[in-house]
């Protein structure tokens, strides 16, 4: 090869090594820019709606307030969800597809007991980590390393959703004796009702009652007067949204007045129900796991329910967000912090982070014990007192709803029996 065609190939190859590099660097700075997809199911129709639609929004604050920092690793991010419909049987091919066919980079969810179980095989089988969103006791079945739950219940697990109840029960002079408990037939109410169960033999009291009813009821009537029949002196109910309106109203139409009444009735979490029941709640005593109190003021949470409160405005969701909101913020919160440390997507680093660390968060600091459930519980008991009529702003800042238990978070005193000063 002449010395000219040396020099001329040499020059073609030199020329050809400039063009791929530059190729690479577009190529990689381009992939750079990709935004990192966060999957998960929501229920936002179907029983649980008003609830799910609370969590998409915080999330959607989230994003956009992670967006407006400059994303995670310099990169956008994006939300991919799909609606479940309330229904556990839509799950598990949502998660099929949110990592098979939309290819998502980190998984969040799924909201609530029912539709997190049946999540669970899809996620392990792919070896991802996700962050539950009130779903409770789940990964006692699976034991699953890279699953963490973000409801304030510990390990010590479904217990920590009635024992408050029955402590303020069993306190009482002259202490109560006999309890009647209903449950929907469905994950959520079965695992609730279990330990409340525990919780009542625990504390010596006598279950004389125990009927779970199924999702579709709509005529409560005939359960609130089985119940009524037992004339238990406690009355303990664990129920969806749908439910939680039913058996009060039809607790008021047949006169049910047992000393104390109340349990896991997550309808009453959201603004709307409690409106619509109005005073038909008052001295109820149900479980919350936020709520709006000094003791819960945490750093960022009152930026966000702001931005929250805004957002709602003109939509048919809950306009306050205080039940539920903070703990989707704050499950991206936890996603985002272990993303950032980790400098990557690995899903096996980001769970190993997760439970070895603590974060600040708009719901306070949060750690995670072995099984993925928070570190240190920290459910309420609250009561409805003086609720009045057709008004929302009543529902703002907590008042209505002192918390009984624990005393640490204590802000009011209970109205004891239930039928006392009845509005």
């Amino acid at each position: 090869m002449s010395r000219m065609l040396q020099k001329a190939v040499m020059c073609c190859v030199a020329s050809l090594a400039v063009m791929l590099s530059i190729a690479w660097s577009v190529t990689v700075h381009a992939q750079s820019k990709d935004p990192i997809k966060i999957g998960f199911s929501m229920s936002l129709t179907g029983a649980v709606a008003p609830n799910g639609r609370q969590l998409l929004t915080s999330l959607e604050i989230w994003r956009d307030d992670v967006n407006a920092a400059g994303g995670l690793l310099g990169r956008p991010v994006e939300l991919v969800y799909y609606d479940d419909q309330s229904t556990p049987a839509n799950v598990p091919a949502i998660y099929t597809k949110l990592m098979s066919v939309d290819k998502v980079d980190l998984l969040l969810g799924p909201y609530a007991t029912n539709m997190t179980a049946p999540a669970m095989p899809i996620i392990m089988q792919a070896n991802k980590t996700t962050i539950s969103l009130l779903a409770i006791g789940v990964n006692r079945h699976f034991n699953y390393d890279r699953y963490f739950s973000m409801v304030p219940i510990s390990s010590e697990g479904v217990a920590a959703f009635s024992r408050g109840f029955f402590e303020l029960a069993a306190a009482q002079n002259p202490k109560p004796t006999t309890v009647a408990m209903i449950a929907a037939d469905a994950e959520f109410a079965r695992t609730a009702a279990d330990g409340a169960k525990e919780n009542a033999k625990k504390l010596g009291l006598k279950i004389i009652y125990d009927r779970s009813y199924p999702p579709t009821t709509t005529d409560f009537a005939p359960v609130v007067r089985a119940v009524q029949a037992a004339n238990a002196d406690i009355v303990f109910v664990a129920a969806y949204p749908p439910d939680t309106v039913g058996i009060v109203r039809s607790a008021h139409e047949v006169g049910l007045k047992p000393k104390m009444f109340g349990g896991t009735m997550i309808g009453l979490l959201a603004t709307p129900l409690k409106v619509q029941l109005g005073p038909l709640t008052n001295n109820l005593v149900i479980m919350e796991s936020f709520v709006q109190a000094p003791t819960f003021n945490f750093p960022g949470l009152q930026e966000m329910l702001a931005k929250y409160r805004d957002k709602a405005k003109g939509q048919q969701i809950d306009p306050y967000g205080i039940g539920f909101a903070p703990f989707g913020y704050a499950a991206g919160q936890i996603l985002a912090k272990a993303v950032t440390e980790t400098k990557g997507l690995d899903h096996d680093k980001i769970a190993k982070y997760i439970h070895a660390n603590k974060f600040q968060t708009v719901a306070g600091e949060i750690s995670f014990g072995k099984d993925g459930e928070w570190s240190e519980p920290r459910t309420v008991f609250t009561q409805f007192q003086d609720v009045q009529p057709n008004d929302v702003t009543q529902f703002r800042d907590g008042s209505k709803q002192p918390i009984l238990w624990p005393e640490k978070y204590k802000t009011g005193t209970m109205i004891y029996p239930y039928s006392a000063e009845k509005k």
